[in-house]
């Protein structure tokens, strides 16, 4: 069975901001956890948890976003749609999707409780917890 991820995306990079991202890097893994596709979605604009980007993603099969961090309704809406979130990502696509591979990424358990927050930069987090892989 294979897995969708979503990543916010601003320059090659984790976005610190799920609302305010560029794009969506969505990679495919197959079941030996192997990348077999990574595609583009573009972000709707304005805020994310006031968007149409949940159901969206859920259509797509996306099971799981690596994030940068969040406010609690965006965090929210994902989980109520089948999304699993791990905030506190930081770094290039790649080294969060390696990260992830290698079960080192965590939930830093943190929200933005507004919607310009810039301060969560120097908070990387890298250690997950078990989703079944």
């Amino acid at each position: 069975m294979t897995k969708l991820i979503a990543i916010p995306t601003r320059d090659g990079m984790v976005d610190d901001h799920f609302g305010h991202c560029a794009y969506y890097s969505i990679v495919t893994l197959d079941e030996q956890n192997q990348v077999v596709k990574q595609e583009r979605l573009d972000s709707p604009e304005g805020c994310g948890c006031k968007s149409n980007i949940a159901s969206v993603m859920q259509e797509m099969g996306i099971t799981l976003m690596l994030a940068g961090n969040m406010g609690t309704g965006a965090y929210n809406k994902l989980s109520a749609h089948g999304i699993t979130v791990v905030r506190g990502c930081h770094g290039t696509i790649e080294d969060v999707l390696q990260a992830y591979l290698n079960g080192e990424l965590k939930d830093s358990l943190e929200a933005c409780n507004h919607h310009d927050c810039n301060n969560h930069e120097e908070k990387p987090v890298y250690v997950m917890p078990t989703l079944g892989k």
